[in-house]
């Protein structure tokens, strides 16, 4: 009779019998059911001889013994039944009618270390017991609540049903083996967790295409000093006004208050250096103090001219400046809350202030294109730098003071020296305007957020890009490190911000981007090889099987139109806007010739099938034939008019076809050195010819958005193929010429049918024009160059793009953690996503075959992979 009345017990009460116990004796009965395969906890820990054996027989956990006591077991024996018989193993915590309960538990068990710990023991509990699985589902569901870190957990093989995870945090957890039934998943974060043979069936999730996070833009992100709390201010869109500030919880993702008062949008936030203060400055004139402990407002600044756009303390706490839209800088003595200067020099708004680290001098950038360096002992201006022909949205200075970075709407990054006032570094990357420049702690990282959606991680001495972190579906308008940092908060214009753990981050030498326009790539003959040449003045050779950079070739002064490798794999032909060719020693990657002659840029360069010549054209309006034996020119075709933009000999040598700035298609007789035909039919110029392999068909491709088919034998066009929308700037036959590929400006690749004159398939990917194509010898694979700075290798079978990830060499599983491309897809991702509504992230999760279903038996997968899943399974079978 006794038994039948603790069911009236409430769940707390019933877990407050644990509170005397050591913690670490839930770990040792957890060890103890696994070896010995327990399936009945209950029975087996109120079996007198088991207790009396285990109280004599010391345990080993976490490399310590530990003694057991029989009376503990028998607690936790009794404790366990009491709950199986509980409404809290029957019904679902989570649901709506048994919040009140749910409410009441957490608020009397939470902060209590050995109740979490006690609930976990419950949620690995459901991997042994299959008694007490709703008690484990309800014991996550509460911990989830009760925002107990998670991270990094091991919860294979663990049994969840009937439950909610909404927003859950699991970062780089183990789910092998797990089970899920009934479980809402929805914004749950798996970024980097194993999920090896899971069986997750009937699940719901409420994933959205579009992410509406935060209710607006994210205007600016600032880290306190002791690293717990980010304040962050928002700003009107075109839908909701949100004109408040925020302050997070860091390590629970928790909004801890909302700061009103401004009316206008929050441009900047910015703590005191001791972290009891934070500074907002919006359009709408004012500046607000806020007391940090109290959420309260201390003070308001008004500086009656225009909005404030920029605040930032000095080092000392003692001044505020503030930037304005109205030109000017204003210093505020933090003392008296009064204006102590006003600084005027900038002749457009002031985006972006910032103080040196000995508070002696202030940086400014404004929309005039300009920075400006103050002293502020004197609030003179001791000097104005000039190098981007954009506004300036941002400036920073490093730890040490002695360099300032800058980003602008000219897309480009600056690094100044601050003694001598001098550009260093001038960075290029980023696609759209840099909106935020940050420096990393050890001054050895450069942080910036644009409009191109992208962070990216820079290399202080080189200049060079070493990490890119991607996820936002909008512009990236403000980051900042953490004092420590160790970690990276970016504030974005999809209403959302992300953190990133920098000690997880693999950043490594970027070895994967040109920084401009790839106009050309091509194969080397064995495939093994890419070089590609662009804007940047380099060309850059590329391993196809690892996807990393082996060599970059500098030698011209001008942009690289066009890249070729000799037939014979020895040689690789460059064009340049520097009017010459250069012919490169593909073993020693050393220069050895350079063919002078054309009086304007050379656009295009292609060898003969013998290897033994090479054509090349101009803007100068001619095409040479360079005899490669001797270096000497041995023919120039001067029949052009304007420039000459593709050429390409016939498979047989005897024919070299061109493309030209008027409009025309002309094929050339080599033995005679004489024009034997002229194909017409585009009506904008012709910026790309190739022939087929068995040299019976021409292809062609215009600025008039199409690409022609041309019957070679009787020099008559055979098809027309529209579906590019903008110019087709490229074409290349596959090499058994059963397909062609053909590059726009609309960025998208087409594969063609040669046959049937049909589209196979459209590669979208690129974000600008692509360049040039380009097929592997093998045809299995295609690269593509584009405006973007990027190339880009798709599978031809499967019409996807090949990433980094997509090649592994051994054993799939036991090559995880050598891996290099799986090991940064499993680091590269986002520890915490703060939005209000929390998004499903699953960045660099490892899925081992096993099951994902919805309660609508949708497969989930597919949402898997377009989070970052790695399918493991598929990798395998590439």
């Amino acid at each position: 009779m006794f038994w039948k009345f603790l069911w009236k017990k409430t769940v707390s009460e019933i877990f407050a019998q644990v509170l005397n116990l050591n913690e670490q004796i839930f770990g040792v009965i957890l060890d103890i059911l696994q070896k010995e395969k327990v399936q009945d906890s209950i029975e087996y820990l109120s079996d007198y001889g088991n207790q009396k054996h285990l109280e004599n027989q010391p345990q080993v956990f976490n490399e310590q013994k530990l003694s057991i006591n029989r009376n503990d077991i028998q607690k936790i024996a009794d404790v366990l039944k009491q709950l199986k018989d509980h409404d809290y193993n029957n019904k679902d915590y989570s649901s709506d009618q048994n919040q009140e309960q749910t409410q009441s538990l957490i608020n009397n068990m939470k902060g209590n270390r050995l109740i979490i710990e006690f609930l976990l023991f419950l949620v690995y509990l459901t991997s042994i017991d299959n008694t007490l699985i709703q008690c484990g589902s309800n014991s996550l569901y509460v911990l989830v609540q009760m925002q107990v870190d998670l991270k990094n957990k091991n919860f294979s093989n663990i049994k969840i049903q009937n439950t909610s995870l909404i927003g859950a945090n699991f970062v780089r957890c183990n789910f092998s083996g797990s089970e899920f039934n009934k479980v809402n998943i929805s914004g749950m974060n798996i970024n980097g967790a194993q999920l090896f043979n899971c069986q997750w069936k009937n699940l719901q999730t409420q994933e959205l295409n579009y992410l509406n996070g935060l209710s607006s833009q994210v205007n600016s992100v600032c880290f306190s000093p002791d690293r717990s709390t980010l304040a962050f201010g928002c700003g009107e869109t075109f839908d909701v006004i949100d004109n408040s500030i925020y302050l997070w919880d860091i390590e629970t993702g928790q909004q801890t208050a909302k700061l009103d008062g401004h009316n206008s949008s929050v441009l900047s936030v910015c703590f005191s250096p001791d972290g009891n203060i934070l500074a907002s400055g919006s359009y709408d004139t004012l500046i607000h103090l806020w007391y940090i402990k109290t959420g309260k407002k201390q003070a308001q600044l008004n500086s009656d001219g225009g909005g404030n756009l920029s605040v930032c303390f000095s080092p000392d706490g003692n001044t505020l400046a503030s930037g304005s839209n109205d030109n000017s800088i204003r210093l505020w003595d933090m003392r008296t809350g009064k204006q102590k200067a006003k600084l005027d020099g900038h002749t457009n708004s002031v985006w972006s202030v910032c103080f040196s680290p000995d508070g002696n001098t202030l940086a400014s950038g404004g929309n005039d294109n300009s920075i400006r360096l103050w002293d502020m002992k004197t609030g003179k201006q001791k000097a104005q730098l000039y190098g981007h022909v954009g506004a300036l949205y941002s400036v920073c200075f490093s730890y040490d003071g002695k360099v300032l970075a800058s980003g602008s709407t000219d897309n480009s990054i600056r690094l100044w020296d601050i003694k001598t006032g001098q550009q260093t570094t001038k960075i290029d990357g980023h696609t759209g305007t840099v909106y935020s420049v940050c420096f990393s702690p050890d001054g050895n990282t450069l942080a910036s957020g644009s409009n191109d959606k992208s962070i990216r991680l820079w290399d202080v001495k080189t200049g060079q890009q070493k990490g890119r972190l991607e996820g936002h579906i909008g512009s990236v308008r403000s980051i900042c490190f953490s004092v420590d940092g160790n970690k990276l908060a970016c504030g974005s214009q999809d209403k959302s911000i992300s953190i990133w753990d920098m000690k997880t981050v693999k950043v490594k030498a970027k070895q994967d981007c040109h920084t401009g326009i790839v106009y050309s790539v091509c194969f080397s003959p064995d495939g093994n090889i890419l070089a590609s040449g662009s804007t940047d003045n380099s060309i850059r050779l590329w391993d196809i099987k690892t996807g990393q950079q082996t060599t970059k070739i500098d030698g011209h002064t001008g942009t690289v139109y066009s890249v070729c490798f000799s037939p014979d794999g020895n040689t690789l032909a460059s064009g340049s806007n520097d009017k010459s060719i250069c012919l490169w020693d593909l073993k020693t990657g050393q220069q050895k010739a350079k063919l002078l002659g054309h009086t304007q840029y050379v656009i295009i360069v292609c060898f003969s099938p013998d290897s033994n010549s090479l054509a090349s054209g101009s803007g100068d309006g001619s095409i040479r034939l360079w005899d490669l034996n001797t270096g000497q020119l041995k023919a120039q075709f001067d029949d052009f008019a304007r420039s000459v933009f593709s050429v390409c000999f016939s498979p047989d040598g005897y024919t070299l076809a061109s493309g030209s700035e008027e409009k025309s298609i002309r094929l050339w007789d080599l033995k005679t050195g004489q024009q034997k035909a002229k194909l017409l039919g585009h009506n904008h110029y012709v910026m790309s010819v190739c022939f087929s392999p068995d040299g019976n068909i021409l292809a062609s491709s215009s600025l008039d958005k199409s690409i022609r088919l041309w019957d070679v034998q009787i020099g008559k066009q055979k098809a027309q193929l529209d579906g590019h929308s903008e110019k087709v700037w490229s074409v290349c036959f596959s090499y058994d010429g059963s397909k062609l590929a053909s590059g726009s400006q609309d960025s998208l690749i087409i594969l063609w049918d040669i046959k049937s004159s049909k589209q196979i398939v459209k590669l979208d990917g690129h974000i600008f024009d692509v360049r040039s194509v380009c097929f592997s010898p093998d045809g299995n694979t295609l690269a593509s160059g584009s405006n973007d700075n990027s190339i880009r290798l798709w599978n031809i079978k499967t019409g996807n793009e090949i990433k980094h990830y997509d090649i592994i060499d051994n054993d799939i599983l036991s090559s995880i953690s050598q891996n290099n491309s799986i090991f940064e897809a499993q680091n590269n991702f986002t520890i915490l996503h703060i939005s209000q509504t929390p998004m499903f992230q699953a960045k660099g999760a490892l899925v081992f075959k096993g099951q994902f279903v919805n309660y609508q038996g949708v497969d989930l997968r597919s949402l898997l992979k377009s989070k970052g899943c790695c399918f493991l399974s598929e990798q395998q079978q590439k």
